[in-house]
């Protein structure tokens, strides 16, 4: 990973040393520049980006937090102030966060080694964005079972409990029909009785008041007859 540029913001020319020196330790992290006041620090960010802002609180003209409210790309910002009233109002502000001067260098390398985590865990590809749509269940009173939704063909009512067919396999959930289907994504999946919800994509065969999946037939509910075999139909013939 690349270095985490880094600006100072502090009214104090020894305040900005200990934390140069500080930074200059740590290999992860390259100082850009520093300010002695916050009007310079934002006329720089209009035209610069950053990844860490060590930002003083009370400053003349422009306050840190008055500061801070004002930027409409926040990185991770950590304040640094000698008054610990204003770690509140920093948190409320998106401040990464407060260290309380004097800093100590092990405070400081905690708060670094916590900015460069959440760097790096934002930097790699998450795995979630590739994964299937998938569906956890409790299918006994500990175990939790994941289902991709693409398996699941049939959704059957047992009265408080329901019976998930897929292609993999059948799972018995206590659960009702009704509440289980509303979970699912309304364009894939579809009532078709109340004793039925069906994987639109997984119909072979649409006949009269019934339909097949998998070899097996299906009644239509008469309420549900019309809207389903429309939905099922067009589904189809767009796919």
């Amino acid at each position: 990973m690349k270095k985490l540029q880094v600006i100072i913001i502090d009214d104090e020319p020894l305040a900005i040393n200990v934390l140069k020196n500080y930074i200059e330790k740590i290999d992860s992290l390259e100082l850009v520049k520093t300010f002695l006041n916050a009007i310079d620090a934002s006329s720089y960010l209009q035209n610069n980006s950053v990844d860490i802002i060590f930002l003083d609180i009370n400053m003349p003209i422009l306050n840190g937090l008055n500061f801070l409210k004002s930027l409409h790309v926040i990185p991770f910002v950590v304040i640094t102030t000698a008054h610990e009233e204003y770690a509140l109002e920093g948190f409320e502000l998106e401040a990464i966060d407060y260290l309380v001067k004097p800093i100590p260098f092990p405070r400081f390398l905690k708060s670094v080694s916590r900015i460069v985590a959440l760097k790096q865990n934002t930097a790699q590809p998450s795995n979630k964005q590739n994964e299937k749509p998938n569906i956890f269940v409790k299918v006994d009173k500990k175990r939790l079972q994941k289902i991709f939704l693409d398996d699941i063909m049939i959704i059957e009512s047992l009265k408080d409990y329901i019976r998930i067919v897929t292609t993999t396999g059948k799972y018995i959930v206590h659960r009702t029909l009704s509440s289980f289907t509303e979970e699912l994504p309304s364009d894939k999946f579809l009532r078709i009785h109340r004793s039925y919800t069906i994987a639109i994509n997984k119909v072979d065969v649409v006949e009269g008041n019934s339909l097949e999946i998998n070899g097996t037939r299906y009644t239509i509910g008469r309420s549900y007859l019309v809207n389903a075999k429309e939905i099922i139909l067009n589904k189809t013939s767009s796919n």
